[in-house]
C-alpha cells in the first residue's frame, strides 16, 4: 500500500512552465508503476502520462507529448511531472496514481489502485 501526496500546482500564464511532485508519504513508490491524470469539473478523468516502476518506459497522451515530461526518483520516493508551454486547456486538478504493474504503463484510470488528492493547475490566457 502507498499513500500519495501531490504538490507544485498553482496559477501560471499561458506559455509558462510548472513542475508537479508526488511524494509517497507512506509505502515505497518504487514498487509501483505510476501516472498522472487530470480532471476538469463535469468531465471524466483524463490520462496525462505514465511511467514504469523503474522509470525506463514512459507513455504520454497526445496532448502531453512533447510538452510534458514524467520522471521519478525511487530513492527519494517521488514522482514528477514537468509541464512546459502550458495552455489554458491544461487547467485541471492533476492527480498522481500508482498501480502494482511491472509491465508497460497504462492509461486507463481503473487500472490504478492508489491515488493522491490532487493539486490544482490553472493556466491563464
Amino acid at each position: 500500500q502507498v499513500t500519495l501526496l501531490e504538490s507544485g500546482g498553482g496559477v501560471v500564464e499561458a506559455g509558462g512552465s510548472l513542475t508537479l511532485s508526488c511524494v509517497a508519504s507512506a509505502g515505497t513508490l518504487g514498487f509501483y508503476a505510476a501516472g498522472w491524470f487530470r480532471q476538469v469539473p463535469g468531465q471524466e478523468r483524463e490520462f496525462v502520462a505514465g511511467i514504469t516502476w523503474n522509470g525506463r518506459i514512459s507513455l504520454y497522451s497526445d496532448s502531453a507529448r512533447g510538452r510534458f515530461t514524467i520522471s521519478r526518483n525511487n530513492s527519494e520516493n517521488v514522482l514528477f511531472l514537468e509541464m512546459s508551454t502550458l495552455k489554458p486547456e491544461d487547467t485541471a486538478v492533476y492527480s498522481c496514481a500508482a498501480e502494482l504493474n511491472y509491465g508497460r504503463p497504462r492509461s486507463n484510470p481503473v487500472d490504478y489502485e492508489y491515488w493522491g488528492r490532487g493539486t490544482q493547475v490553472t493556466v491563464s490566457s
